[in-house]
């Protein structure tokens, strides 16, 4: 039985309808991904499956009994919780239980901390917990906070925009709901979490609903494509590479099609124009033909136009763009960019990879002169002449016109030498001229990248500096743009998460790869990744004598026994880190027989009957243990991740 179904469905903005009749069902464990143009009512279709808006008409069914969960691009949260409260808020009594462990588990290590009063609430908190399947769902809670790089003591209220719609998708996949809903889930996302995302949504037991413009996303993702096409949900089976293939040979047939009509409506027109000739031998039924064909003619599903731009290159750059040799940056404590070398010649499309807050956008800022190293040396070429795309959008004033936006007091404006009006110019872009008059504060995410394009691309540049510009573009846009950076002949600097847009456009990477390193790779992602994971796998099996997978030890310690290390032998570590790294498996293993021990003495339900001062060393002891057991793993990664790098 589907678990949501739509039967002629109609829902329209004023004379704009979204839904046209429409029909559509979701039969559990399907995942589809919902495509179309910036505009055409994805968002308003998920908010209607949601329960958020009412459908003008038609009918929509949900499964009785079923759970619906829907994060929308901008979600609602508390400001004033915590990242973990927040999190798991919504898991009904075993949320407030999860709370309080957390609270406890804090405040056990304050310095003025009741022990005996905490140690007690713990274990009433840890029996509730062991009674209702807790310590899954806390280890659920705390795995999606921590894949998705949050604080979970942050408070949201602090948050930026990216953020918090990690903390709504945290939310959404520890809820475990029977229909996921997500509305542009990989936006602000860096690799590592798209692909968690990627390999939760598919692991997950739900019917999952999802808007993306996220190629790749769509392909490892998606078992059917619904494309919103003018009012109408059109199914298409398998991914979006067999979406593509089935759509070209849609509009291959509808283009031929309607050729052949058009040529028989301007034959029915010409002859019905014959005046007294026509009249002689009128044809009634003829007539009506040509009736039903204007009506035929008249209620066809015109195509929406394409966005056309292009770039104005303005003067020659200089061969040499930037040259940086030894270059160190860093910010308080935290070390961006730590000896880096590289040469940025004219045409070299750049893409810059690394996770959130790595340095990518300080990188920038110091190739083009904004800010200045700590040490080494960074030479700029000549005539430079930059535009720079911002992911933040401050260059647009939200009180201005688009009109306004991209004028600044002319009615024209000069592309490649020819002067053009501002209002043709933004319908290049897909703003008709009412909507140019309107504010910038009306436009969705999709419309202000769109208008932050039409207002970078009015510059002359022989620099381009695109710092996420795919986020929110709908795909025909995002593979026209592709095609204009392919042409693009002066110099390109691109920051993006979209791995197929990297792929398509870039010719060389500069990767972050953690502790200030940077690397340069020839090629797009896909390259960066296959180099990335072939070293790594040279690494493992250099290690295997002497490893412990550290991103499992704490959550399968048992594998870690009887791990040893054998001496490590390179000039890089100092003597005291190399004996460090020596001892770190036989401490990690004498804790954790030492929690063992613990955990099943407290299995023991002779312990309850008469040793409450022993219970509550030993809980205490556990929390202790815990916290010493994970700072022993984090400083081993460090120590052999300098060991690797060394080698």
């Amino acid at each position: 039985m589907p678990h949501i179904t739509l039967e002629n469905a109609c829902l329209a903005f004023g004379h704009h309808a979204l839904l046209d009749h429409a029909a559509f069902q979701l039969d559990p464990g399907e995942r589809v991904g919902l495509i179309g143009r910036n505009g055409t009512g994805k968002s308003s279709l998920l908010r209607v499956l949601a329960g958020e808006i009412n459908l003008d008409d038609g009918v929509l069914r949900i499964e009785p009994g079923i759970s619906v969960a829907y994060v929308p691009q901008e979600p609602e949260l508390d400001e004033t919780r915590s990242v973990f409260s927040e999190v798991a808020r919504g898991l009904g009594e075993l949320s407030q239980v999860l709370l309080d462990y957390h609270q406890v588990s804090h405040d056990l290590g304050a310095a003025d901390a009741d022990i005996e009063a905490l140690l007690e609430r713990m274990q009433q908190l840890q029996s509730i917990l062991e009674s209702q399947d807790g310590w899954r769902i806390h280890n659920k809670v705390q795995t999606a906070i921590n894949k998705l790089e949050l604080d979970e003591d942050a408070i949201v209220g602090t948050l930026s925009g990216g953020a918090r719609k990690r903390v709504a998708l945290a939310r959404a996949m520890v809820l475990s709901p029977d229909v996921l809903l997500l509305d542009e889930p990989t936006n602000h996302l860096d690799f590592v979490s798209i692909e968690w995302l990627e390999e939760t949504l598919r692991e997950i037991n739900a019917s999952i609903i999802f808007i993306t413009h996220d190629r790749r996303f769509l392909d490892n993702v998606a078992t059917r494509i619904i494309e919103l096409d003018r009012g109408e949900l059109v199914s298409f089976p398998g991914n979006f590479s067999a979406y593509q293939i089935k759509k070209a040979e849609i509009l291959e047939t509808e283009a031929t099609h309607n050729k052949k009509f058009d040529k028989v409506l301007t034959q029915e027109e010409v002859w019905i124009r014959k005046g007294i000739q026509a009249r002689r031998t009128r044809n009634e039924g003829r007539v009506r033909r040509l009736e039903a064909l204007r009506r035929e003619r008249a209620a066809r599903r015109e195509r929406m136009g394409k966005v056309n731009f292009k770039v104005e290159l303005g003067e020659r750059s200089g061969q040499l763009v930037a040259e940086l040799e030894n270059v160190v940056k860093q910010y308080d404590e935290k070390i961006i960019i730590s000896n880096f070398s590289c040469r940025i010649m004219r045409g070299d499309r750049i893409g810059l990879l690394g996770p959130n807050g790595a340095g990518k956008s300080t990188l920038l800022k110091l190739i083009l002169g904004e800010v200045q190293p700590d040490a080494g040396t960074v030479r700029l070429g000549t005539k430079l002449s930059v535009a720079y795309f911002d992911q933040m959008r401050k260059q647009l004033d939200e009180n201005l016109t688009l009109v306004e936006s991209i004028s600044q007091g002319s009615d024209f404006i000069e592309i490649g030498g020819v002067r053009k009006h501002v209002i043709s110019y933004l319908e290049d872009f897909l703003f008709s001229p009412l909507r140019a008059r309107s504010p910038v504060k009306t436009l969705s995410g999709g419309e202000r990248n769109r208008l932050l394009l039409a207002r970078l691309f009015t510059q002359p540049a022989n620099v381009l500096v695109l710092d996420e510009p795919t986020n929110d573009l709908d795909i025909e846009t995002l593979e026209l743009l592709e095609s204009l950076l392919q042409d693009y002949s002066g110099t390109l600097f691109l920051v993006s998460h979209d791995r197929a847009f990297l792929d398509n456009v870039v010719t060389q990477v500069i990767a972050f790869e953690g502790n200030g390193q940077l690397r340069e790779y020839a090629g797009g992602f896909e390259d960066w990744l296959r180099v990335a994971n072939a070293a790594k796998s040279v690494e493992k099996d250099a290690q295997k004598p002497t490893s412990i997978p550290a991103a499992s030890a704490v959550t399968s310690s048992r594998n870690s026994k009887n791990v040893s290390v054998k001496s490590v032998n390179s000039a890089k570590l100092s003597y005291q880190e190399k004996q460090e790294l020596e001892k770190l498996p036989e401490k990690i293993d004498n804790l954790e027989q030492e929690r063992e021990s613990i955990s099943a003495r407290l299995s023991d339900p002779t312990l309850y009957q008469g040793n409450p001062d022993e219970i509550k060393v030993l809980q205490a002891r556990t929390t202790v243990l815990e916290k010493e057991l994970s700072a022993l793993f984090s400083r081993w990664e460090v120590l052999e991740s300098k060991f690797i790098k060394a080698k």
